[in-house]
């Protein structure tokens, strides 16, 4: 079941903590899901990213893609996304709802941001979206559990998107399909700082009162003096498995 989505405009009031914690995405990902558009001639897609934050997945499109267009309902993302990417066009828009005409691109991307939207509604503005030969592209960054310290960070701040909501076999409507998945193994490297950022831009903590929030913080900085795999170390690397999933 999709999120409440207006619980996504929550991460605006935590934009710069989102800025400096979330991970990037790694560039096998996205090179992979590029090719799966076909374009006249070879060329590079044009690409829509929708629910791009602040640039985090848009950032690695726009180096591999004929062009983007990052589209994000938040103005205060929006405001961070501009700053960090001038020469990406931005607008404001939802996946529901994309200010863009027919056509507009190979390929449509949802990078963190599928489980937000009305899947039905959502899959049916790609579709408007795309041209012929174009695609849908479902992009999550799952922590991995197999780690025994993220397994402990876990425990502190609850499951990870995986564990509430389809990423695997994420739901589409008429009249795309599923039609291909690929997994890519890969880790983050970051330290104390970093972590916390992290957690602090999770909807459910920025949705915490403030001296709940800051114990939670509190207990994340803790964890990172304590465990033998971080503990005295500037840096150390968090496992993710990138999933994507390609509807057409």
């Amino acid at each position: 079941m999709a999120k409440d989505p207006s619980l996504a405009l929550r991460f605006g009031s935590a934009a710069a903590s989102y800025d400096a914690g979330r991970p990037g995405y790694p560039v096998d990902a996205v090179e992979w899901l590029l090719t799966q558009a076909a374009t006249d001639d070879g060329r590079l897609p044009d690409v829509v990213d929708i629910g791009a934050g602040t640039g985090k997945l848009t950032a690695v499109l726009a180096a591999h893609a004929a062009s983007v267009v990052a589209v994000e309902p938040d103005e205060r993302m929006r405001a961070a996304l501009e700053s960090n990417l001038p020469g990406v066009r931005v607008t404001a828009g939802t996946g529901e709802s994309v200010p863009l005409g027919d056509d507009s691109a190979d390929v449509v991307t949802f990078g963190q941001a599928w489980h937000w939207v009305d899947p039905e509604a959502a899959s049916r503005e790609a579709a408007r979206l795309l041209r012929p030969g174009g695609v849908l592209a479902l992009i999550w960054n799952v922590r991995d559990d197999r780690a025994n310290w993220v397994r402990e960070l876990s425990t502190l701040i609850g499951p990870s998107v995986a564990e509430e909501f389809d990423t695997v076999q994420p739901p589409v409507g008429e009249p795309l399909r599923r039609d291909a998945y690929a997994e890519f193994h890969w880790t983050q490297p970051t330290d104390a700082a970093r972590l916390v950022e992290m957690v602090a831009s999770r909807s459910s903590v920025i949705a915490l009162a403030e001296d709940e929030r800051a114990a939670l913080l509190e207990e994340v900085t803790a964890l990172t003096r304590r465990h033998p795999e971080m503990a005295g170390r500037e840096r150390f690397d968090l496992p993710y498995t990138t999933r994507v999933t390609i509807a057409r």
